[in-house]
């Protein structure tokens, strides 16, 4: 066993139980951290000259936002053009050069970016490489000063990897499994239309898409005929005639969707076509929660249903997992939403509505844990493809002022070295 183990398991507790949100607890914890910069003052200085024998104004001091210099951009199949711009966008406003690759399974799309794109940008700083698996694991042997990855988790696993070799900062833009918690106090038509809408749209290949209902059995049973009528009123009587129905991108995703249906029971759907790869907006109930659907994104239309005794429980149940990309709650119970949100961690959080929180450029898009690492969107993009370079400009002149940081060190000295550097709030410390 791991010597550390039990520690990191007792500070895990002891976070999952909320004991380090509330503001008043923060602040004390700072205060303590202050106390002890200040109670042992004369220990740390004591200490520190034994280790390293060491102890601004009037300066123009600023953050200047460079960009990184050549990153790599690598693109997912499920919103091709989207997800790969949006991030080139940050790029090309940061003032980086790119390596653009789209997903090799978007194949219309792949041959439409390589074939265009480079028409329209400066060739000498942009360049779109088409690559499959083998080609793309030698891209990323070179040396990048940035990566940004769209796709999941496995895949950013490797990417994260061949970064650390270089160590190149790395935005993983990755998914999971986005849990979606139904109180009994809510409007049944409301949810069933936004988790309907949430769920089957793209067929369910977003990945921010809600990826299981968490309800009581009585909600369950009000939901069911709420979702069969959302259902019909999006795509008609027979789904696999709606022009608004999306089809499964692949043969290979197509059998693997497939077989999650047979997990739980369909309540809901449950048909499939393998020529068209087709898969109906499909609901299941009496789900386990180690049933195969339950164990992976899904990335289709299917929606589990999960039932709880409680909100209690359905957190108990969110937390045990993962963090998930976006976690959502519907409640008419503005307490119920509060607590969902302060007792949970997510890369967002949506309540009442499903997907919608991402379309908000002023909001960060972006996961936590497996989910993902890193923000995007809006000035967010800006921001990650930027390096915040701390800046200090001096005078040549004034160098009086500079007397009381060099050596010879003496006791009257320590007063104005210690103005220079301390930082106040309630009581004084410095860190030398």
């Amino acid at each position: 066993m791991n010597p550390h183990e039990g520690l990191v398991s007792r500070l895990r507790a002891a976070w999952l139980s909320g004991k380090t949100r509330p503001m008043e607890y923060r602040v004390a914890q700072l205060e303590a951290l202050g106390r002890f910069l200040d109670e042992k003052k004369q220990d740390i200085l004591e200490a520190t000259a034994l280790d390293m024998g060491k102890v601004t104004q009037l300066d123009s001091a600023f953050i200047r936002k460079d960009p990184y210099g050549v990153v790599l951009i690598i693109g997912p199949w499920n919103y091709p053009i989207n997800l790969l711009l949006v991030p080139l966008i940050g790029a090309i406003a940061a003032g980086n050069c790119a390596v653009i690759k789209p997903s090799e399974i978007s194949r219309n799309v792949e041959r439409l970016v390589a074939e265009t794109l480079p028409k329209y940008l400066d060739k000498d700083c942009f360049a779109v490489v088409t690559a499959g698996v083998e080609e793309a694991t030698r891209l990323l042997e070179n040396k990048f000063d940035y990566i940004f990855f769209t796709g999941s988790p496995s895949v950013g696993r490797i990417v994260m990897t061949a970064a650390a070799k270089h160590l190149t900062p790395v935005t993983l833009e990755l998914g999971g499994k986005n849990p979606c918690y139904v109180s009994d106090n809510c409007n049944v038509h409301n949810v069933a239309r936004r988790v309907a809408w949430g769920r089957f749209f793209n067929a369910g290949q977003t990945c921010v898409a809600p990826d299981y209902v968490l309800c009581s059995l009585e909600m369950q049973e009000k939901l069911l005929p709420a979702l069969r009528e959302a259902i019909t009123e999006f795509y008609g009587p027979n789904p696999q005639e709606s022009p608004n129905f999306a089809r499964i991108v692949g043969d290979k995703h197509f059998q693997r969707v497939r077989a999650l249906l047979n997990s739980g029971n369909v309540a809901i759907g449950g048909q499939t076509d393998t020529e068209t790869r087709y898969i109906a907006p499909t609901v299941l109930v009496d789900v386990q929660q180690d049933d195969p659907v339950m164990q992976e994104e899904i990335f289709g239309p299917i929606l589990p249903i999960i039932t709880v005794a409680s909100m209690d429980d359905a957190i108990a149940f969110i937390n045990a997992r993962e963090r998930p990309l976006a976690l959502y709650v519907f409640s008419s119970c503005k307490k119920v939403v509060n607590q969902v949100l302060e007792q949970t961690s997510s890369g967002g959080f949506c309540a009442n509505d499903t997907i919608m929180h991402m379309t908000l450029t002023s909001l960060p898009f972006g996961g936590i844990g497996q989910s993902g690492l890193g923000r995007y969107h809006g000035r967010f993009s800006f921001e990650t493809f930027s390096h915040p370079r701390s800046a200090l400009l001096r005078g040549i002149g004034r160098e009086a002022l500079n007397d009381p940081r060099y050596p010879p060190y003496a006791a009257r000295r320590l007063p104005l070295l210690r103005a220079a550097t301390e930082t106040k709030r309630r009581a004084v410390c410095a860190i030398l």
